[in-house]
């Protein structure tokens, strides 16, 4: 069966699950790093022994909820790439009782109070900070797999901005295109990470990304006293968009906003995290996520002008780290 994505309607995935063949249901992210611990899945349990579903952090407790509500039959439910949400022992509870195996690994920040709560309602939780998504799912389900290994080292690369590895950036930015998921992710169960068709999608993307990033540079609201801030409007690619300002700009904070209040925040100081709390979000030491509350007013006024009323808020709080 097909691996069903996070945009499909509620019913019609409930349904997908419910009439599954494979034993391991594997929820993830929808990034490199998702992309990479699912294709050491397959290595693992075969590629007809994974169903995939891909999430965005906003969708991750309806989709956890909707995977509990199923039969386990004593399947494994895969947990990767997704931090703690509010309640989220709750539904993994509820999983265990209908019948799954709940892993969960990931490499975001959590509370102590967090990790006490979840470990008591899944079979195995393993977070660690110091290394991606797929590090730690090569590490704990192929360890012996040269493959897996490698593909941690490229999907790490990118994901904790190390940046030392070329073929990281290019399989990264690849990814903007959710389209290009599947691909990707079967060519790293198979050990290549480059082909015809990445590098034709990659070659499209700079060429686009180019035009985005200066566009959203010229848009740019820098203030601050502590740390030099830099706010920005999204119009695609928000972790190069981030790099790019710094680069040209010499920002130590980097804030990407999207047309719903949604942001991405970088940071050169390791606060990301910190700042995306305040807001409803969360992430990593140096990148991060959150939301400003935008009223309609305020969304038809960031539209207009691309200013907020919100540019003041996060600078008092990023001030205070």
């Amino acid at each position: 069966m097909p691996p069903p994505v996070a945009g499909e309607n509620e019913s019609g995935l409930g349904s997908a699950i419910k009439s599954r063949t494979a034993h391991v249901v594997h929820l993830t992210h929808n990034d490199l790093d998702a992309v990479g611990a699912d294709a050491i899945h397959r290595m693992k349990f075969g590629m007809d022994g994974v169903f995939t579903i891909w999430s965005s952090v906003g969708k991750f407790s309806m989709l956890f909820s909707l995977v509990a509500s199923c039969e386990g039959k004593g399947d494994l439910l895969s947990i990767s790439d997704l931090g703690y949400h509010r309640k989220t022992e709750s539904i993994a509870a509820r999983a265990r009782k209908n019948g799954w195996v709940v892993e969960w690994r990931d490499h975001h920040r959590w509370r102590e109070e967090e990790v006490q709560k979840v470990e008591k309602a899944v079979d195995l939780l393993h977070i660690d900070t110091t290394i991606c998504g797929t590090g730690i799912v090569a590490r704990d389900i192929a360890p012996e797999n040269p493959v897996a290994a490698e593909v941690a080292r490229v999907v790490c690369d990118y994901d904790l901005w190390k940046h030392t590895d070329p073929r990281s950036a290019v399989l990264g930015q690849v990814l903007q295109r959710k389209e290009n998921r599947d691909h990707v992710r079967d060519c790293l169960v198979k050990g290549i990470f480059s082909d015809e068709h990445i590098a034709r999608e990659y070659a499209d993307i700079r060429a686009e990304m180019e035009s985005m990033m200066q566009w959203s540079l010229e848009k740019t609201t820098f203030i601050g006293t502590k740390y030099r801030i830099g706010f920005a409007p999204l119009y695609g690619y928000p972790s190069e968009t981030a790099h790019f300002i710094r680069d040209k700009m010499n920002t130590e904070i980097e804030v990407i906003i999207g047309k719903d209040g949604k942001f991405s925040i970088r940071s050169v100081p390791p606060i990301s995290h910190l700042i995306a709390r305040e807001f409803g979000g969360g992430g990593h030491p140096n990148a991060a996520g959150g939301s400003f509350s935008f009223t309609v007013i305020e969304r038809f006024m960031w539209w207009l002008f691309k200013k907020s009323r919100h540019f003041d808020e996060l600078v008092k709080v990023a001030e205070r780290f």
